[in-house]
């Protein structure tokens, strides 16, 4: 038998495997009585609620995978790559034309299939507990748009890098590498301006206390932005959140208006003074660093497997093409993206722990932090007693029980 093919297998299952444990795991792992430190924010009827929406996540997460694993293995095994293959190919075109019609098809397939999850999750789950505010007309815009940025933005890209690899020689990798890179500093400056307001409304935050606040702690910590914008995340979901887009001077500091509604001013200063702390402790630089590296390393793999004759065979492929070389790395690479993975979220956890700290220290107001924390955990529903092993492979963030205890040591 094909030992790319049963090492590609394995890969699979073992996954399967090991997200199944991690999620009946984490069912187990809720506790029925409310941590003290919660009192002030979740009622009983709240905190079963937040349970319940964690075991329906958890168990359609679950269903879901169930599914998908038996279908990807028997693509696989039936030769669904091949036939794709040929289809893409029957339309006559070159190596990169032909390349890109057949990582769209994959693409269309790809969506296709987890589109019912998507509606149900959206209209059925996400509705059952009060956070869906999308219509179906915006579910619609939102999947063209988002198919369309992809023939626009991807498809220019995805060419290069098969160009590259079909003409670069032994260099081909570096020069992907380089191409990718460029892009990605590129989306940090296009992306809040031409490509968020295709989905979201932007709108100066109103003159007030609130801005008035806001702008004179990033004063204080000399911090230089473009703007303070609120974005109708209402148009969506009921969740709450805020974020940072752009690079120096185009920072942009982004509220959604549903935090607006549940927050205090100095909560809200509290959350943009944890985001800020991530700029100041160069957290973002460094995550992206670190992503660069791997992207490097992950191109020059890549190179060592480009018209792998064995790796071809266990698709049950007819012919070799650099393009399909691409898709067939995804499966053997998955191990170690899981592994960096891991890595990323242990660093990525420090870090939010170093930023919560930050926010303590510059506001002298920690208790702001943790409430405006325990507000945003209610409102979203947050599992507040997640397993370590689901924490230790899927949190990007620590715990906010965690993250609280921390705080409070601080007071």
């Amino acid at each position: 038998m094909n030992g790319y093919l049963v090492f590609i297998l394995a890969v699979i299952l073992t996954g399967f495997c090991l997200e199944v444990l991690v999620a009946l795991l984490n069912l187990r792992a809720l506790q029925p009585v409310l941590p003290q430190e919660f009192a002030d924010v979740f009622d009983k009827e709240k905190y079963a609620q937040s349970q319940e929406y964690t075991q329906a996540t958890t168990r359609f997460g679950l269903l879901q995978n169930f599914i998908m694993t038996p279908v990807t293995i028997l693509f696989i095994l039936l030769g669904g790559f091949n036939w794709v293959d040929s289809l893409a190919r029957s339309f006559g075109q070159g190596p990169i034309i032909t390349g890109l019609i057949f990582t769209g098809l994959l693409m269309f397939l790809s969506g296709l299939g987890g589109l019912p999850f998507s509606i149900y999750m959206t209209f059925v789950i996400e509705e059952r507990f009060g956070f869906n505010k999308t219509t179906v007309r915006t579910f619609i815009l939102d999947m063209f748009k988002s198919i369309l940025l992809g023939v626009l933005i991807g498809g220019p890209i995805l060419a290069l890098v098969l160009w590259f690899f079909e003409a670069g020689g032994e260099l081909a990798w570096l020069y992907c590498w380089l191409i990718v890179v460029g892009f990605m500093f590129i989306m940090q400056f296009l992306a809040p301006i031409a490509i968020m307001p295709l989905f979201n409304k932007f709108t100066p935050l109103e003159e007030g206390e609130l801005k008035d606040t806001i702008t004179d702690y990033a004063g204080k910590q000399g911090f230089k932005m473009k703007g303070i914008y609120t974005m109708d995340g209402s148009k969506r979901s009921t969740k709450l959140n805020a974020f940072f887009t752009g690079f120096g001077k185009f920072r942009r500091i982004v509220f959604f208006d549903t935090l607006m509604e549940k927050l205090s001013t100095h909560e809200i200063v509290a959350v943009l003074a944890h985001e800020m702390g991530h700029y100041k402790k160069k957290h973002i630089f460094k995550m992206m660093a670190a992503s660069i590296l791997q992207m490097g390393i992950m191109f020059y793999i890549l190179s060592l497997f480009i018209n792998n004759k064995g790796l071809f065979a266990a698709f049950g492929m007819e012919h070799l093409s650099i393009y399909a070389s691409l898709i067939f790395f995804g499966f053997l690479y998955s191990p170690i993206s899981m592994i960096l993975g891991i890595v990323a979220n242990i660093i990525s956890r420090r870090h939010e722990y170093e930023a919560d700290a930050f926010a303590a220290s510059t506001t002298s107001r920690p208790q702001d932090l943790a409430s405006g924390l325990k507000m945003l955990s209610a409102a979203n529903l947050s599992n507040l007693t997640p397993h370590p092993l689901h924490v230790f492979l899927n949190y990007s963030h620590p715990p906010v029980l965690a993250r609280i205890k921390a705080l409070q040591n601080k007071t």
